[in-house]
């Protein structure tokens, strides 16, 4: 069962007359390449859905079986990306930022209130509340950081056929040791995030 509590921030909200809310969260601030993904979801309020929580949470099995019911009854989601281009030019924060507006810019219903995971948020052109640890306490964001999460491992999974050679589909871009020695073998490909890897190449 979803923990009845997930929906206690957004029941604040609800008493205030505040009905849209959205939930905003991201995937892929750490790794070492490939995008970073954001999603922003509009539940119906108080809707259950079995095992939600935050991603991290929750075997792949399980979030690849919530990411079609999320989608298939969230009022609203939309789903954003900032390559690694944009990362290295604007650094990951900023980039991060320009995914959640991606993602927000998707939405077919406008929210009256988004709620971000974390405790940094620029203006979105709406009411913002951050929330630390948001992915496990509010249903909104924990879906959005199911979306993120699944859609951001199967890019990952896609560039594994283009640069076999990585092992993207198991570590999904991050810098485990099985990266960096494949990094230390071939170098980089185009898809790595040159500003993340300059202390690696900095040591060699």
């Amino acid at each position: 069962m979803q923990d009845k509590n997930m929906w206690q921030i957004e029941q604040e909200y609800f008493d205030q007359g505040v009905s849209l809310i959205c939930g905003v969260d991201e995937a892929g601030r750490g790794p070492l390449c490939g995008p970073v993904c954001a999603a922003a979801v509009i539940l119906p309020a108080n809707l259950e859905i079995p095992g939600l929580n935050d991603s991290k949470k929750l075997t792949d099995k399980r979030r690849r079986e919530l990411f079609p019911i999320i989608k298939e009854q969230a009022v609203a989601y939309g789903i954003g990306l900032a390559d690694h281009k944009e990362i290295d030019e604007i650094n990951i924060l900023q980039a991060t930022y320009l995914a959640m507006e991606r993602a927000l810019a998707q939405l077919q219903v406008k929210p009256e209130l988004a709620l971000i995971d974390g405790n940094r948020a620029k203006d979105f052109g709406l009411p913002v509340k951050t929330v630390v640890k948001g992915d496990s306490l509010s249903a909104n964001i924990a879906a959005a950081s199911v979306l993120a999460k699944v859609t951001r491992d199967m890019l990952m999974e896609e560039y594994a056929k283009e640069y076999p050679q990585y092992g993207f589909e198991i570590h999904k871009g991050y810098g485990t040791n099985a990266h960096y020695a494949a990094l230390t073998e071939h170098g980089p490909c185009p898809i790595h995030r040159m500003t993340f890897l300059k202390k690696f190449y900095g040591q060699k």
